[in-house]
């Protein structure tokens, strides 16, 4: 089998112009929306090939095993990818309960309430102790 033909379903995702795609991580068990990054082909081919979450840092402009530094690893258990094929949807096992690097279980910890952003999920872990002093 020619290596084409084995990424066959890469070539399917709508990548954007600077070849990523945007990829949410949701709970597995539960259905929690955990966090949202960026995949570029090899990630999402390596996400797929290792079951654990890989992403591509926009900042460091390299590829990103989540949990590299944290240890809050994300075992994934599927890869869906939306009606239009430029978002892919990860239900993942979340290592430790935290996906977010200010230490909460979701990165999704603000609402909107009366004009103003409302934080409502607690620090579970001082992102200080995760990563060291620099965050």
């Amino acid at each position: 089998m020619s290596d084409s033909t084995i990424n066959h379903w890469l070539d399917q995702v709508a990548w954007n112009d600077q070849g990523l795609v945007p990829a949410i991580a949701q709970d597995a068990e539960d259905g929690t929306l955990l966090m949202m990054a960026w995949m570029n082909r090899e990630s999402l081919a390596l996400t797929a090939e290792k079951g654990e979450a890989v992403y591509y840092s926009r900042s460091r402009q390299s590829l990103w095993h989540k949990g590299e530094t944290s240890g809050h690893t994300q075992t994934v258990h599927s890869i869906r990818i939306d009606c239009d094929n430029d978002v892919i949807l990860l239900a993942v096992d979340q290592k430790g309960g935290i996906a977010c690097h200010t230490g909460r279980r979701s990165c999704f910890f603000q609402q909107y309430q009366n004009g103003e952003w409302v934080t409502t999920s607690p620090v579970l872990k001082d992102p200080a102790t995760i990563y060291g002093s620099s965050t």
